[in-house]
């Protein structure tokens, strides 16, 4: 799985807040290696205000 350091890498300067849809399509625009998007699509749905609660919600997918 991938960190969230590596996650953060390619969620950088990322407008929130975003949907689970809005930060895979971000993350895949940055050319995100297959292990992050992996990551991002297995995370549950929702609004996200932070990058703090896309680490919450990739953690939980787990």
């Amino acid at each position: 799985m991938a960190s969230t350091a590596k996650i953060s890498a390619y969620l950088e300067n990322m407008e929130f807040p975003v949907t689970k849809e809005e930060v895979i399509t971000y993350a895949k625009g940055r050319h995100a290696p297959k292990d992050v998007v992996n990551a991002l699509e297995k995370m549950r749905g929702g609004k996200f205000y932070t990058i703090a609660g896309i680490w919450d919600a990739v953690g939980t997918s787990t």
